[in-house]
């Protein structure tokens, strides 16, 4: 794990960040709706998970910018950016209605990082304890999938003063809408470090790499 101290005067966003950190200390998460239909058929006809491949895509947007990579060391009052943050998502037990855990590495090797998660996603299946180690993870964004509904809105709220910046992100189940695949897809970011902009970049960001990543795959299976 490694970060860069951001110096909070040189910072592109000084004032946003000091009227968000002091004056009125909130997020913002906004949900809109994403293309997966080529994604969806590239999953099926290789035999991938659509689960994986979109945690990838994912991690690709959130490691693209610095402004999603952002961090706060509360113990030395230190804004940081990491290089890289990881997925931390969840495998549901249907039976016991419980989750746990599942800390994967992102890699931009996209072979590298499906074998990491389907064998971290399998490892969590094993033990089903609910490892919550957010000390030793602390470069690692919320990743949940919820595939009972394809929903409209979802709010995440944290402690009014806790300045905690990494992205959380929810994606629901995708539905057919006028011939095509439509998932719900939340984000959530401190408005310390983003704004309506930022935020909505990500949705921009999700559907441009999703074609690029079908593209390159189908080019690389011929």
């Amino acid at each position: 794990m490694n970060y860069k101290v951001i110096d909070k005067e040189s910072y592109y966003r000084k004032g946003v960040f000091r009227h968000f950190t002091q004056d009125c200390k909130c997020s913002v998460s906004m949900t809109a709706g994403i293309d997966v239909t080529e994604l969806s058929a590239y999953s099926a006809n290789s035999g991938t998970k659509f689960y994986i491949n979109f945690l990838y895509i994912l991690s690709k947007v959130l490691n693209s910018r610095e402004d999603y990579r952002m961090g706060y060391l509360w113990q030395t009052d230190e804004f940081i950016c990491y290089d890289v943050i990881n997925p931390a998502h969840y495998v549901f037990f249907e039976e016991t209605e419980t989750c746990t855990p599942v800390y994967s590495e992102y890699s931009g090797d996209y072979d590298k990082f499906y074998a990491g998660a389907l064998r971290d996603i399998n490892r969590a299946k094993e033990t089903r304890e609910y490892g919550l180690d957010t000390a030793n993870h602390p470069n690692w964004f919320d990743a949940s999938y919820i595939p009972w509904i394809s929903y409209d809105s979802l709010n995440i709220e944290l402690p009014d003063g806790y300045l905690y910046f990494a992205p959380i992100i929810n994606w629901g189940k995708y539905t057919e809408k006028n011939g095509r695949l439509i998932m719900p897809v939340t984000v959530r970011l401190n408005h310390a470090v983003a704004d309506g902009y930022l935020v909505s970049k990500v949705f921009v960001l999700l559907q441009d790499e999703i074609k690029q990543f079908v593209t390159r795959q189908r080019k690389q299976a011929d």
